[in-house]
């Protein structure tokens, strides 16, 4: 567990120390605001592609072992990125990059298999916590970094750390015991969703310079919504023949799984465009709407990348202390009631920030998202991996992802646009800064979103809570060695197609209760 929170620590690191940088490196490759979200959603674009093939193929040939592949994979392109000449580069480096997407799930779907089912919102709460304690860590770290000795250097100092825990993964966790190696990989629909993707979030991020109505930005928002129709041909395909997609109709055919894909899709959505937002808006004057008191362009340009990471460090405490709290609590409230209260307390926070009028205000409301945040994160996942069957798991947290990082990579391009397109047109800044309209259209679109989420909760069926308790009180209880087995049974000739070596322990179950 320990080892597995601090995997994803580091990434979450890497990630978030490049947030307060964006501004710098926007004015020293010179583009514009819409174009830089092109390193975040680009790696987010990448991240969906993949998510669904790396889980496969720990599905096939073993998690560890895939894993541990993707954390050197992920070593060799942080080290590259650090270098960047050009922006281009950069986008590119970043992109490969986006394979480190894809630890989390792999990482999910481990635990899962190992810890017993009492023990899985607790593990899940604690890794939806370090969401909280990366940014809390790397928004500082990063900044203070990016600040003195530039932001090359936040990667070059990142990289013994992902090799130190690549090290440790390989030497310290044990394999999954499930395998299902004659499964097959779906490369073709990864690669028509990778380039559906691609396509509109290239629209979104280059349509301010290009223009919104030219034959590039439509022929690429085009190209993005017609590659959405050979993936659908190839996912409904897969399904006829009862083989595995990306998108696996049979698995969304559980309520649960569904909702969880719908509730996480918003809710990253909202969140990448809301934390885009409040980043710039930091660093940004107040005559656009930000909260830097410059009076100047060239004054602007000086603003402290470290304060703009510090402002940030509310919404990562809240996260953080609120997600460990839902951990301990979930099990005996429910997923439901602390998913809907995250959802409701996330767009909330959107609202008011989107008409703060100082500082102080921001701060106090970044608490507010970043614990209805949390509380959202730390519970919903719970529907998911305590309702698909342990065998299925890799391809299920795969597609979550691939949900997760839709909402990503396209949330981030949105919140670019806006502050692209909406610029003042008066004063010292104008043409410069964005007006304070594009801010309140981008909390805007994040309640809205977080809003929808929220009420497909509802469609849920409850997995844990008082009542779920009550209901099964009367089932015997299994024997610790059973118990166990019924979660991360021991390793088999074939674990999953071949009978279960402890099915004669266990008790008749109703449907539906693992």
């Amino acid at each position: 567990m320990i080892l597995l929170a601090g995997i994803v620590l580091v990434v979450l690191y890497i990630e978030g120390m490049l947030v307060p940088s964006l501004p710098t490196i926007q004015s020293n490759f010179g583009v514009d605001t819409a174009q830089v979200t092109l390193i975040v959603s680009g790696y987010a674009a990448a991240g969906v592609a993949l998510s669904p093939v790396v889980g496969k193929l720990g599905d096939i040939y073993g998690k560890r072992k895939i894993m541990v592949f993707v954390m050197f994979t992920y070593a060799a392109a942080v080290t590259v990125t650090g270098f960047s000449p050009n922006f281009a580069f950069m986008v590119t480096a970043r992109t490969i990059q986006g394979i480190g997407l894809t630890i989390m799930p792999l990482g999910m779907s481990l635990m899962r298999e190992e810890f017993p089912r009492e023990m899985v919102p607790r593990a899940q709460g604690i890794l939806s916590a370090m969401f909280g304690i990366g940014f809390a860590i790397s928004l500082p770290l990063g900044s203070f970094v990016s600040q003195d000795y530039g932001w090359r250097w936040t990667y070059h100092s990142a990289i013994p750390f992902v090799v130190i825990m690549a090290i440790l993964l390989l030497l310290l966790v044990k394999e999954s015991p499930y395998r299902r190696p004659n499964t097959r990989v779906d490369y073709l629909g990864a690669l028509f969703l990778g380039l559906g993707l691609a396509g509109i979030v290239a629209a979104l991020s280059q349509g301010e310079a290009w223009g919104w109505t030219s034959p590039l930005t439509l022929g690429f928002a085009a190209f993005g919504a017609v590659m959405f129709v050979p993936f659908g041909i190839v996912e409904r395909r897969l399904t006829a023949t009862k083989r595995e997609p990306i998108v696996d109709t049979h698995l969304l055919a559980e309520r649960n799984v569904t909702v969880t894909n719908v509730v996480l899709t918003v809710a990253g959505l909202g969140m990448y465009l809301a934390l885009f937002t409040l980043i710039y808006q930091f660093e940004f004057p107040v005559a656009s709407g930000g909260y830097n008191s410059c009076s100047t362009p060239a004054s602007c340009a000086n603003f402290p990348i470290l304060t703009a990471g510090i402002d940030i460090l509310p919404l990562a405490g809240g996260m953080t202390l609120v997600a460990l709290a839902a951990s301990v609590v979930v099990s005996r409230v429910g997923v439901k009631p602390l998913a809907i209260a995250g959802g409701l307390i996330t767009a909330l926070g959107f609202g008011l920030e989107a008409f703060a009028t100082s500082l102080t205000a921001a701060l106090v409301i970044e608490v507010v998202i970043g614990g209805g945040i949390g509380l959202l994160n730390a519970s919903i996942i719970n529907l998911l991996i305590l309702t698909v069957d342990p065998k299925d798991m890799g391809q299920a947290t795969a597609m979550n992802n691939v949900f997760r990082n839709v909402g990503g990579s396209v949330g981030t391009p949105i919140a670019g646009s806006l502050l692209s397109t909406f610029v003042l047109t008066t004063g010292p800044f104008a043409h410069l800064f964005p007006d304070h309209t594009a801010f309140v259209y981008a909390y805007a679109i994040a309640v809205l979103v977080t809003v929808i989420g929220t009420v497909s909760i509802l469609f849920g069926e409850e997995v844990l809570g008082s009542r779920r308790h009550a209901k099964f009180a009367h089932l015997p209880t299994l024997p610790a060695r059973s118990r166990r087995s019924a979660v991360a049974p021991s390793p088999l000739p074939d674990p999953i197609s071949g009978p279960d070596a402890h099915a004669e322990e266990l008790p008749a179950l109703p449907r539906g209760v693992s």
